[in-house]
């Protein structure tokens, strides 16, 4: 049975990663679960300097998931290279490391340090808004997609997975941009923008008013998404948004997807991608599937 998929030319053992944020880079989890199982571990986002992130309270449960505001905080580029890398390369998995950014500028210049590091992959988080054009994020225009895909392509010495806001009216005429700049591979979704209010304290239950939501809730647009994205570029693409289970993880393949990466579920139950990963192997077993590349993308 065959688990192992191809990105740009870097061999993953399986197709189950993390969602950025969610995992810090792999300490934390890995006093929990053994890292060497993971295909690959994404980074919590990395800029060229320290982010303090967003004044508290930056979390919000709901119903179906969690709203987050944190505001990618996070210590910088020097101290994960010194810090972070190191861990990471005690295990037997790849390194993805997610890059953020208030302007082009300061993602070529993370983009630039992490040159010469042992990592295997950027994700390039496109969600971040853009204080050059009044704080609109960089990957709600497609023109600015493109662009800013172009300007980190001509500097990253590592494949460069751009990473899609779902907060567009049409996900795929960004998919079709970061394509044309040259991305290498797109991830999707980064998080749905929500609020919560406290009724009893009759305010916004984040400081920063809105956050981004993530969990259970948002899967059905976030397999939709994949779907239309794997059926509008010619790109491989991570698929995520919900994922809790084996079957959850295989509704994303099927549409489309060839890897996964669980997020919010990691918070309630740390074992979640040890259990994905068995339970695609199940799947695989019992529908007799001895490539799992022969079911990506099946469901038209």
């Amino acid at each position: 049975m065959n688990t192992k998929v191809t990105i740009a030319g870097v061999e993953f053992k399986n197709p189950v990663t993390v969602a950025s944020g969610t995992f810090g880079s792999g300490a934390e989890y890995g006093e929990l679960i053994d890292l060497n199982r993971l295909g690959a571990v994404v980074t919590k986002g990395v800029a060229n300097i320290p982010w303090p992130g967003n004044p508290t309270p930056r979390i919000a449960e709901t119903c179906s998931g969690m709203l987050n505001a944190i505001g990618l905080q996070n210590p910088g580029v020097d101290v994960f290279i010194k810090r972070d890398i190191p861990f990471l390369k005690q295990f037997d998995t790849k390194i993805i490391v997610n890059v953020c950014g208030k302007t082009t500028a300061d993602y070529v210049e993370t983009v630039e340090r992490l040159g010469d590091t042992d990592v295997d992959m950027l994700e390039i988080n496109i969600s971040c808004p853009n204080v050059k054009e009044g704080g609109i994020a960089f990957g709600q225009n497609p023109k600015s997609v493109e662009d800013i895909t172009k300007a980190i392509k001509a500097k990253a010495k590592q494949p460069v997975i751009m990473k899609l806001s779902p907060n567009v009216t049409d996900i795929t005429e960004t998919a079709r941009a970061a394509e044309a700049g040259g991305a290498d591979a797109l991830s999707l979704i980064n998080t749905l923008t929500g609020m919560k209010i406290d009724i009893e304290r009759q305010t916004f239950a984040l400081a920063n008013k809105t956050g981004g939501l993530s969990g259970p809730g948002i899967k059905p647009i976030a397999v939709r998404m994949v779907y239309q994205v794997a059926n509008a570029v010619n790109l491989p693409i991570i698929g995520m948004g919900g994922i809790r289970t084996a079957s959850d993880a295989i509704e994303f393949i099927l549409a489309g997807a060839t890897m996964v990466a669980v997020g919010t579920a990691n918070f309630v139950n740390p074992y979640t991608t040890i259990e994905v990963i068995d339970g695609i192997e199940d799947y695989m077993e019992r529908h007799h599937v001895d490539d799992i590349h022969s079911i990506i993308g099946i469901v038209k």
